[in-house]
């Protein structure tokens, strides 16, 4: 029987032309790889407000989610498929901290594809830096 996919959201966090990442704790799943903020929808709650609220938990922020950017779904070997829905964000209040992550930093977007990111997010990752998604 197959379980329902996991919505996974992840935010494009936007300041001074550099997108914020971070890196995951070493002790955590897929330990010291890359990825955006954001984090799996709970039952019952829609895609941006689960956003939002990881924002609160991962970075202490208080952030308008904006627009879509793209969803797509990725499987990880013997895991449930996710689906990862990236937003766009371009407006918070707070000064980002790194309560969730090893650390977090501000990029610019053609230099993401040098980190290792999640292999869920390098597809994104290369289409951010190309600059598909500008405004």
């Amino acid at each position: 029987m197959n379980r329902a996919v996991i919505k996974v959201v992840a935010a494009i966090i936007e300041r001074d032309a550099k997108i914020l990442i971070g890196q995951r704790r070493r002790e955590d799943s897929h330990g010291l790889k890359w990825e955006f903020p954001g984090g799996k929808v709970e039952r019952g709650e829609l895609p941006a407000s689960g956003l939002a609220r990881e924002l609160r938990e991962e970075l202490g922020i208080e952030a308008t989610i904006g627009q879509e950017l793209v969803r797509y779904e990725h499987r990880y070997p013997r895991r449930t498929s996710i689906l990862l829905i990236f937003y766009s964000v371009t407006e918070f209040s707070g000064v980002p901290e790194s309560l969730a992550f090893e650390k977090i930093l501000w990029e610019s977007p053609e230099k993401l594809p040098g980190y290792d990111f999640l292999d869920g997010d390098i597809d994104f990752v290369r289409r951010l830096a190309a600059r598909e998604f500008t405004r």
